[in-house]
C-alpha cells in the first residue's frame, strides 16, 4: 500500500516521456490479432448457423410428420365412413357424428341466433348487422383486453359471412386501378399478436389498405377464434377491400388435430358444436384463388402440372368439405358386366352375378385387408373441353383401396393378355379383372383443389408427389413457368411455408413464399413478413416480429433456446420409437456390448423415424460415445421416463400410447360428444377398438379393461381424458438441470 502511494507521488511530480514502443504496436502483429479474431468470429457464426440450421430441420421435419400422420387417420375415418356403418352389430359409428354431420334443423334457420339470449352481464361488444367501424373496432378492443365474442353475435356473423361467400367466385381478380398497393399476408395460425400488429404497421383494412390474406387462418396458436372473427369482420365490412383465400388448415379434419376445434369447444361449451358445422361451410366457402391485375396469382400451397385455373374457376368448392377425404367411390361404380363380358369363357358364370360382388366383398374382408393402406394415387385421364385432368403428381393417403382392389398383375395366360392396369375384384372363389373407372368430375375437382392447398415449390424440374407431407406436390420451376405462360402470369405468390426471414424467392424469382407467423416454432424461431405490391407490380417485403422476451436475448441465447425445444421434441420421437430403435440397433450389435458405430446408429434413426436429419452433427445432443468411438444407443432414452408408472400396462402398450397420443385425442373428441372431457369405460373401449383397426394391430382386451381402471381414479365409471393426456407423456428428467445451468451460464455472462 506504501509502495503504490510513493510511485502514485513522484510520478505525479515528473513530465513523463511519451514511449513510442508502447503507442506504435507492431503493424505485423496488428494483422495477426486481427485475422485471428476475424477467424475465431467467423467460425463462431459458422457454428452458430449450423446450429440454427438442424433446429429448423427438426421443427420442420417433425411437423410435416405430423400432417403425415393426419392425412393417413383421417384416410381411416374415410375407409370407415365409406365401408362400415357401424362398429360392431350393437354400438352406432361413432365418427360420422362429426367427419359427416347430420346438420341440426335449427342451423337451417336464419335467424335461429335470435333465439340465444345475451345476458345483461355480458361486458363484451354487442354487434349490429350490417357490421360499421365502430363494431369491428370494438371487436379490436375486446380481443386485445382477452374478452370472448358472444355466441349470439359469431353464430350471427358467421351467418351473414355464409351468405356472402356464396355469391363469390372461385377466383377473385383485384386490380390495382382502383387502389395505390395491395397488402399479401400469408400464415397466420391463430397468432392474434402478429394480427394486430400487421394491422398496427401497416394499417387497418380499409378502401385505401386493402388486404389479400392467404390461408391457414387458425389451428396451432391459441388465438384462432379471434383472428378469423376478426378477419371475416372485416370481410363483412369491406368486401372489395378485405380478400380471404382458403388454406389447407381451412379443414374441419385438420383441425381435429391442430386444436381449433378444441379451442371452439372450450370458449363456447353451449353452442360449440353449431359453431364448428357453420366455420365448416364457411371454410368449404373460401375463394381458392387470387389474381392481381391478371399478372400475380395467389394460392395457399401451389400448382401441379395438371393445374388448371379455367377449370378450377369453374369447380364447386363447397363440395369440397374437407381435401383429406377422398371422393368415394365404390365398387358399385364400376362396369363389372362389361369387363366380365371380356374375360374367358370359363369364367362367364361370375359375370352372371355382378352386384354380388360388392357385397362379398366387403364381408369377407380380413382383417389385414381392412388395415389402412397408405399411397398415392395416380390418375392419368383427361377430360374433355375445358376440364382437366387430376394432378398425375399428387399424393394422398387414403384407404379406399384395399388389399384386395389393389391393381395386380394378371397371371400370363396364352388365351387372355396380361394388363397391369386392371382391378382384380374378389368375385365367390375367384377374382374378376376389372378396368379402373375413370376420374368423375367430383374426383377431377378435388385434385385441383388439394393441389394449390397442399404443394410445395422443389428446385428440381417437374412433377412429383410430396411424399414428405403426404398430399399435393412438388413442382419444378419449369411447371411454374407452363403455368405463367398458359395464363400471361408474371408471378406466384404462395405461403404454406414456414420461413426464417418470413419469406422466400425461388424459381427464378418467379416463386414467392410469404409466411405472417413470427415465432411459429419457438420464441425468436423466426420472423413474419408481409408483400406490399402496387401498380407496378413489383413485390415489397416488410418483416416484423412479435417479442415479448426476445429483445432481451442475445443471438446466441435465441438460438439455444429453440434449439433446446427442438432437441426436446426430437427426444420424444426417439422416446416413442424406442422399441422399434432397439429393434434395430440391436441387429448390428451383434456380441451385445450396447455399443454400434456412428454410421450404423444413423442409419437406423432414419429408417425408423424417417425424419430426414442429420444425425450425425446430432448425434452429441442425443447418445453418449464409447471410448472406442461408438455409441452407447440405450443413452438416446436414459433421460426420459414415462409421465406415470403403469406396472399394470405392457411396455409396448405404453409406448404406443405415447407414439399416437394426439390420433387417441382425436378419436377421443369425437367420441366425447359434449366435450365435457370425459367419457364412460364402455367409450373408452370404443376408443381401442377404432384405435387398433387404424394401426392395424392387436390390442389385449384385458389390457385395456386394467389400463381403463388404472385411469379411473375415484371410481365414478368415468375418464378424465385431460388426465390421461397429461399422463402420458415424455418426462425429461434431466430439463430442470439443464435450466438451472443455463440461468447460470446466462448470470456469469452479464456479472
Amino acid at each position: 500500500m506504501g509502495c503504490g502511494t510513493s510511485v502514485a507521488t513522484e510520478t505525479r511530480g515528473k513530465i513523463v516521456e511519451p514511449d513510442d514502443t508502447a503507442k506504435t504496436p507492431c503493424p505485423a502483429l496488428t494483422m495477426k490479432a486481427a485475422v485471428l479474431i476475424q477467424r475465431w468470429y467467423r467460425r463462431y457464426m459458422a457454428r452458430l448457423e449450423m446450429r440454427r440450421r438442424y433446429t429448423w430441420n427438426i421443427f420442420q421435419s417433425i411437423e410435416y410428420a405430423g400432417e403425415q400422420d393426419q392425412l393417413q387417420l383421417s384416410s381411416f375415418f374415410s375407409f370407415m365412413l365409406d365401408n362400415f356403418t357401424q362398429l360392431n352389430e350393437n354400438g352406432p359409428d361413432l365418427i360420422s357424428q362429426l367427419l359427416d354431420p347430420v346438420v341440426d334443423p335449427w342451423l337451417g334457420r336464419e335467424t335461429g341466433y335470435n333465439l340465444i339470449p345475451v345476458p345483461e352481464s355480458y361486458s363484451g361488444p354487442r354487434l349490429s348487422f350490417p357490421l360499421s367501424v365502430s363494431d369491428t373496432n370494438s371487436l379490436l378492443g375486446a380481443f386485445k383486453e382477452q374478452q370472448t365474442l358472444h355466441a349470439r353475435y359469431v353464430l350471427q356473423l358467421l351467418y351473414e359471412t355464409k351468405k356472402l361467400l356464396k355469391q363469390m367466385p372461385n377466383i377473385t381478380h383485384l386490380s390495382t386501378s382502383y387502389t395505390n398497393e395491395i397488402t399479401i399476408c400469408g400464415d397466420l395460425h391463430g397468432r392474434l399478436d402478429d394480427l394486430l400488429l400487421i394491422f398496427y404497421k401497416n394499417g387497418l383494412p380499409s378502401a385505401e389498405t386493402p388486404y389479400v390474406f392467404n390461408g391457414d387462418f387458425v389451428d396451432r396458436g391459441k388465438k384462432s377464434v379471434e383472428v378469423v372473427i376478426l378477419l371475416l369482420a372485416y370481410l363483412l365490412l369491406y368486401p372489395d377491400y378485405m380478400h380471404l383465400n382458403r388454406g389447407n388448415h381451412e379443414d374441419h379434419i385438420m383441425n381435429l388435430r391442430y386444436g381449433f376445434t378444441r379451442e371452439v369447444m372450450q370458449k363456447y361449451k353451449t353452442h360449440g358444436r353449431e359453431i364448428l358445422q357453420l366455420f365448416q361451410d364457411v371454410f368449404s366457402l373460401l375463394p381458392v384463388a387470387t389474381v392481381i391485375d391478371g399478372k400475380i396469382l395467389i394460392v395457399h400451397g401451389g400448382i401441379s402440372d395438371q393445374t388448371d385455373l379455367d377449370f378450377l374457376s369453374s369447380i364447386e368448392r363447397h363440395k369440397v368439405k374437407s381435401t383429406l377425404r377422398f371422393p368415394r367411390r365404390s365398387l358399385e361404380k364400376l362396369d363389372i358386366d362389361q369387363s366380365q363380358r371380356q374375360m374367358k369363357r370359363g369364367r362367364s358364370t361370375a359375370s352372371s352375378r355382378p352386384s354380388s360382388s360388392c357385397s362379398h366383398s366387403k364381408n369377407q374382408r380380413t382383417p389385414n385387408q381392412r388395415k389402412r393402406r397408405c399411397g398415392q394415387r395416380r390418375q392419368d385421364s383427361t377430360v374433355s373441353t375445358s376440364s382437366s385432368s387430376s394432378s398425375s403428381s399428387s399424393s394422398l393417403c387414403s384407404p379406399r383401396t384395399p388389399s384386395a382392389l389393389s391393381p395386380r398383375p394378371c397371371p400370363s395366360s396364352p388365351s387372355m393378355p396380361c394388363n397391369v392396369n386392371v382391378l382384380q375384384v374378389p368375385f365367390l372363389d375367384s377374382l374378376s379383372s376389372v378396368a379402373p373407372p375413370l376420374p368423375l368430375q367430383h374426383d377431377l375437382e378435388w385434385k385441383q383443389i388439394v393441389d394449390i392447398l397442399w404443394s410445395d415449390p422443389k428446385t428440381q424440374e417437374g412433377c412429383s408427389p410430396n411424399i414428405f407431407r403426404g398430399g399435393g406436390c412438388y413442382f419444378g420451376p419449369d411447371v411454374t413457368q407452363r403455368l405463367l405462360t398458359r395464363h400471361g402470369l408474371q408471378l406466384l405468390i404462395r405461403s404454406h411455408e414456414c420461413k426464417q426471414e418470413g419469406y422466400e424467392l425461388c424459381h427464378g424469382g418467379k416463386v414467392i413464399t410469404i409466411f405472417s407467423a413470427s415465432n411459429y416454432y419457438e420464441e425468436g424461431s423466426n420472423r413474419g413478413a408481409y408483400i406490399k405490391v402496387g401498380r407496378e407490380l413489383v413485390p415489397r417485403f416488410y418483416q416484423y416480429q412479435v417479442s415479448h422476451t426476445t429483445r432481451k436475448l442475445t443471438l446466441t441465447q435465441r438460438v439455444r433456446v429453440a434449439e433446446g425445444s427442438a432437441l426436446k421434441a426430437l427426444k420424444e420421437k426417439l422416446f416413442s420409437h424406442r422399441s422399434e430403435l432397439l429393434s434395430g440397433l440391436q441387429q448390428y450389435d451383434h456380441k451385445n456390448t450396447g455399443n454400434v458405430s456412428v454410421s450404423d446408429w444413423a442409419q437406423v434413426l432414419e429408417s425408423v423415424l424417417r425424419l430426414d436429419l442429420p444425425w450425425r452433427t446430432l448425434r452429441p445432443h442425443l447418445a453418449r460415445l464409447a471410448p472406442d468411438g461408438s455409441v452407447e444407443y440405450k443413452s438416446c432414452f436414459e433421460d426420459m421416463e414415462s409421465g406415470i408408472p403403469l406396472p399394470q400396462v405392457t411396455p409396448n402398450m405404453a409406448e404406443t400410447l405415447f407414439r399416437y397420443r394426439t390420433d387417441i385425442e382425436i378419436i377421443f373428441n369425437i367420441i366425447d360428444k359434449d366435450h365435457s372431457g370425459l367419457i364412460s369405460i364402455e367409450e373408452f373401449r370404443h376408443i381401442w377398438h377404432l384405435f387398433s383397426a387404424h394401426l392395424g394391430v392387436d390390442i389385449d382386451d384385458r389390457a385395456i379393461d386394467d389400463l381403463a381402471r388404472s385411469i379411473d381414479f375415484n371410481k365414478d365409471g368415468s375418464i378424465d381424458f385431460t388426465e390421461f393426456l397429461e399422463a402420458f407423456r415424455v418426462v425429461h428428467k434431466l430439463e430442470n438441470k439443464d435450466q438451472q445451468l443455463n440461468e447460470k451460464m446466462d448470470g456469469d455472462k452479464y456479472s
